[in-house]
């Protein structure tokens, strides 16, 4: 089975940051972690490409580039005032109804609403730009908020670092969330970031500096198989339930019983992938107390059932793949 084919579309000036996301998790080679993708980068038309940090890129493949790829990826387009140029849109569409996946990241979502692939579609942006995506397409369902949306067959995210989530979330999507893990860590990265989160959060008073949450979180995920409640937390760091709540949402844009929840699901995909025990004690061990709570939470979360997760990514013959390297994707 050969490898995910991936391929960036840059567009002058590209961002290198977002270019930067997807090469950082489909293309680059790390020890000790297998290569699941294969990593390219096209133009509308072969040669030097501007970018936004003042310097030229030059660019070997040009738009046909797109015929051979599982995932096609824009990484920004920062004209969006502006048409896209046809020849662009032309192969991206084409691409999309081959089956390809398309993401855009940050401001790429212009382009793709431009060629009407988000129309009556959920879709997000840079949160700066969000009003101008709902106003110049109205028929797209702008989502202000939001980190990341994967609808299957489209992805967006909001601008600069969820780049890098999005990508991680694709990667978790298609190969299992140890691997994606694996990567977060390679680049000092926070595993998971969930779609739904804020994509800011107002800043404290100067004041009042924050405190660290990181003990506190620490010491929960050590206690997953214990019935902890938002109340034990508040406990544990000797606040109000109130207090916890503000200080989860200002930090991390997710009230505390939803990232705990987060938790306990994702160590139950970590433990589906890595063992062979039962649903029931799998559910026991994160918290979720019997199979049929796993299995809700875990349907409503990762979007499939915990038996068809395990098939696909457990450390069996892994069964169900994709052609191009990943699980069968619903379109949605």
């Amino acid at each position: 089975m050969g490898a995910h084919r991936v391929v960036a579309l840059v567009l002058p000036p590209q961002s290198t940051f977002e270019l930067a996301c997807a090469a950082e998790v489909f293309g680059v080679s790390r020890p000790g972690l297998p290569a699941r993708y294969a990593f390219g980068v096209c133009a509308e038309r072969p040669g030097a490409v501007a970018t936004l940090a003042g310097y030229d890129m030059v660019v070997g493949q040009g738009l046909s580039a797109l015929e051979a790829a599982d995932t096609v990826v824009i990484p920004g387009w920062q004209r969006p005032e502006r048409p896209v140029p046809p020849a662009v849109l032309d192969a991206v569409r084409q691409a999309h109804r081959r089956g390809a996946r398309i993401v855009a990241i940050c401001s790429g979502a212009f382009l793709l609403a431009q060629a009407g692939l988000l129309d009556h579609r959920r879709a997000t942006t840079h949160w700066r730009m969000v009003a101008e995506l709902a106003a110049r397409f109205p028929d797209v369902q702008v989502e202000p908020d939001t980190l990341y949306i994967d609808l299957g067959d489209i992805a967006t995210s909001a601008g600069t670092a969820a780049g890098i989530d999005l990508c991680l979330h694709l990667a978790r999507t298609d190969h299992g969330a140890a691997h994606a893990a694996q990567i977060a860590r390679h680049m000092v990265m926070p595993p998971h970031r969930e779609g739904g989160q804020l994509q800011y959060a107002a800043p404290p008073p100067a004041d009042h500096p924050p405190e660290s949450l990181a003990p506190l979180l620490d010491w929960a995920v050590e206690r997953l198989h214990e019935p902890l409640t938002v109340g034990d937390l508040a406990v544990q760091a000797g606040i109000s339930p109130r207090t916890l709540a503000r200080r989860f949402a200002d930090q991390f844009g997710v009230a505390p019983g939803r990232w705990l929840l987060q938790q306990r699901v994702m160590a139950a995909r970590a433990l589906l992938e890595e063992t062979d025990l039962p649903v029931e004690t799998i559910a026991a061990r994160v918290g979720l107390s019997s199979a049929a709570n796993l299995r809700r939470r875990f349907h409503a979360m990762v979007r499939t059932t915990p038996a068809a997760y395990r098939r696909s990514f457990g450390a069996g013959p892994h069964l169900g793949r994709a052609p191009g390297g990943g699980p069968s994707r619903a379109r949605g």
